[in-house]
């Protein structure tokens, strides 16, 4: 079993940055991947950053260029650095992660970009 937990989320004015952390705990990691997706208010969760095994990213059209995501294989950790941020990238932040064949949510992180 693989619990997830997310911090770094809060206010910021658009412009501004914020990084994201995603902790995994548990045992007997096999990773294949750390995520994270968003859902804004009345919108589906959209994926924002993954990063594959071997260091192989991807993004959103959105946010590339602005967000870069990263990982501690010795922490099982993720992270999503955001940078000039916008009010549309306000959203609920969730990480996850493919281990051993089964996909984990963290209970997600609230983003909100505003002046």
């Amino acid at each position: 079993q693989v619990q997830l937990v997310e911090s770094g989320g809060g206010l910021v004015q658009p412009g501004g940055s914020l990084r994201l952390s995603c902790a995994a705990t548990g045992s007997n990691f096999r990773i294949y991947a750390m995520g994270w997706y968003r859902q804004a208010p009345g919108k589906q969760r959209d994926m924002v950053a993954r990063i594959i095994n071997g260091g192989t990213t991807n993004y959103a059209d959105s946010v590339k260029g602005r967000f870069t995501i990263s990982r501690d294989n010795a922490k099982n950790t993720v992270y999503l650095q955001m940078n000039s941020l916008k009010p549309e990238d306000t959203a609920v932040y969730y990480c996850n992660v493919i281990n051993s064949g089964m996909l984990y949510w963290g209970k997600g992180t609230l983003v909100t970009v505003s002046s």
